[in-house]
């Protein structure tokens, strides 16, 4: 028999599970003889030692309900802060129990895994119940574990760094010293978060990152009140507020939730989450959009812009809030390297791959918004071949304004299966430049590294008589990636492999066009999806003589997106030696990443170079 199963703590997801038959998720371990209370049945391990076996009259006080099941938490602890004193109880229809009725339970111990049995989640401990019985109502619930320096307090900087394979199967369990072992070991239970702070903004989810105690002992705070994911340090002392059974309110980096907020402890899909039971109400922390100052006259402004899969069917108020930002917040820059921008039908999969219809919806609104004439360069993809959302064929390209002394040099003849070269070209006085031998021209399109993925695109671009070349970029997402709290450690990252891949592919075309003209002047910019020092970075940059500005800046300020409550930074603005050497300022413009009504979901950066 089989039902179809509303995970708890899931929203707009269905998902077809064995009901009181079904395979476990994880095989047993070791077990005692006996399982009387919740602690037995959660075990100090990710795995209960009781999985797949029968439990009878386990007592609990319900704490929350959902459509399927509750929560129940112990009424007598053991002393052991390894053993999780919660439990959901799996009842497949809404349960007749109520929060605060004291309860036995019968049923089947099961490690429940979103995602089925070969997902990269944890599973969560749980009782597919054959019977509850309820025996007292209005019991006093049991006192929440307060999570922050006065509580409970989260391993400071690691997630785990003992566990080579399967966590749920390593026998390594550390709840003192590793975040994924740490929330384990209160999986179920019911959860406090005094005087919390908002680490990122509230998501489309409805998911709300907070520090406890108003961030007191965290890691490397932001300027403006987020935390920054470092190499060595994943922040596990971020809590994930859900709204799976309370709504919650609108909040932005920085906003505040005075007093306590109450929930229990779920893991689903990738992370443990707190579901709020407490109503919270917001102090607003007074976070504004930033905006930068506009370029000087001898001062070149380029800046990278994430649209966000853009496209005709959007309604106007979006092209009219992107145009608003580009034109105000940024100052109307000389160039900008777009990525997200989509055909003209959008995601409807009709073999459409022109998108001059909404560069038009674009280009118009910044006129409305009152900014310059704009002009755009890009080419077309093959229908289908790069990624992104089904049918919207999404691409990189240049808008840029022509009133400021800024020119596009265009050399006929790029297609999407052209690769463009570095070619010496005619300069002033009879010497030569690095240049190009098609522009716009797409770099290496046909290169595996590329499959299924935003080919780069290259442009010439002459600004006072200097030539330079710009590449615009989106490199492979990271969505296949295993999450922090994955059951797997260290957590795959197949993506890495590709952007390796796709940086000795880019950097071999930047040597090339130094090869060219050892001063040729070189900016690549966008998207892509790599952080810091990461294994791609460093190719990218060894040898090329690239120099990536976002690794200058204050660490507390290297960030262009905030995931799960940690900042960090996928978007990069990467100068060759020649511009290097010139004076200029580089900043990113925190103007969407911290907050919940977002326009674009990175915010944007901005270059700007002096006349050389």
């Amino acid at each position: 028999m089989t039902f179809l199963r509303v995970l708890a703590g899931v929203k707009l997801t269905a998902v077809l599970v064995a009901g009181a038959v079904a395979t476990p998720a994880v095989a047993a371990v070791s077990a005692p003889k006996v399982a009387r209370h919740i602690h037995d049945v959660q075990g100090a391990a990710h795995v209960s030692p009781f999985v797949g076996a029968t439990v009878t009259g386990i007592p609990g006080v319900v704490t929350a309900v959902t459509e399927n099941g509750f929560w129940m938490q112990s009424e007598r602890p053991d002393r052991d802060p390894a053993t999780s004193e919660g439990l959901f109880v799996f009842t497949r229809t809404r349960p007749a129990a109520a929060i605060g009725d004291a309860v036995r339970v019968d049923g089947r111990v099961n490690e429940f895994r979103p995602g089925g049995p070969a997902s990269a989640n944890l599973s969560r401990t749980e009782i597919e119940a054959t019977a509850t019985v309820v025996e007292r109502r209005g019991v006093p619930l049991p006192p929440p574990e307060v999570l922050g320096p006065d509580g409970r307090r989260a391993p400071g900087s690691v997630i785990d760094d003992d566990v080579r394979g399967d966590a749920e199967t390593s026998g390594r369990y550390q709840p003192g010293e590793d975040g994924l072992d740490f929330y384990e070991s209160l999986e179920g239970m019911r959860i406090a978060v005094d005087d919390a702070v908002a680490a990122g903004p509230r998501s489309e989810f409805g998911e709300i990152p907070v520090l406890p105690a108003d961030g007191a002992g965290a890691g490397l705070r932001t300027g403006r009140g987020g935390i920054v994911l470092r190499a060595k340090d994943a922040n596990p002392e971020r809590v994930l507020l859900d709204d799976i059974l309370l709504p919650l309110p609108p909040m932005n980096v920085g906003d505040r939730l005075p007093g306590r907020t109450l929930g229990v402890l779920d893991y689903n899909y990738g992370d443990y989450r707190l579901l709020v039971t407490s109503a919270p109400r917001v102090r607003d922390g007074g976070l504004v959009p930033a905006r930068t100052r506009p370029q000087q006259s001898d001062e070149l402004a380029v800046a990278t812009y994430a649209l966000r899969d853009l496209d005709p069917g959007d309604p106007p108020q979006r092209f009219a809030a992107i145009a608003r930002q580009l034109v105000t917040d940024l100052a109307a820059p000389d160039l900008v390297t777009v990525t997200g921008l989509q055909d003209n039908s959008g995601p409807e999969d009709d073999g459409t791959v022109a998108a001059d219809q909404t560069v038009a919806q674009l280009v118009a609104a910044i006129s409305a918004a009152g900014g310059p004439a704009y002009d755009w360069r890009s080419i077309d993809p093959l229908d289908g071949a790069d990624g992104g959302e089904p049918g919207g064929n999404v691409r990189v390209g240049f808008l840029f304004r022509t009133d400021r002394g800024l020119s596009f040099v265009d050399r006929p003849g790029g297609t999407a299966t052209l690769p463009v070269a570095a070619v010496p070209v005619a300069a002033a006085g009879g010497s030569r430049e690095a240049g190009l031998s098609v522009s716009p021209g797409r770099v290496a399109p046909g290169d595996a590294a590329w499959n299924a993925a935003r080919k780069p695109l290259a442009g010439e671009f002459v600004w006072r008589g200097r030539r330079l070349v710009v590449i615009a970029n989106h490199w492979t997402a990271r969505g296949g990636d295993d999450s922090l709290y994955a059951r797997f450690q260290p957590p795959r990252r197949p993506s890495e492999t590709s952007h390796a891949a796709q940086a000795r592919v880019l950097a071999g075309f930047v040597r090339s066009l130094r090869a060219v003209h050892p001063n040729a002047a070189v900016i690549v910019a966008g998207d892509l999806n790599s952080f810091g020092r990461s294994p791609a970075m460093d190719v990218l940059t060894r040898g090329t003589g690239l120099r990536d500005l976002v690794t200058e800046l204050p660490e507390s300020e290297r960030y262009t997106v905030i995931s799960a409550g940690n900042a960090q930074a996928p978007d990069h603005i990467l100068v060759s030696p020649a511009l290097a050497a010139r004076p200029h300022e580089f900043e990113i413009v925190h103007l969407n990443a911290e907050f919940t009504r977002q326009v674009s979901d990175h915010d944007p950066m901005v270059l700007r170079v002096r006349a050389g």
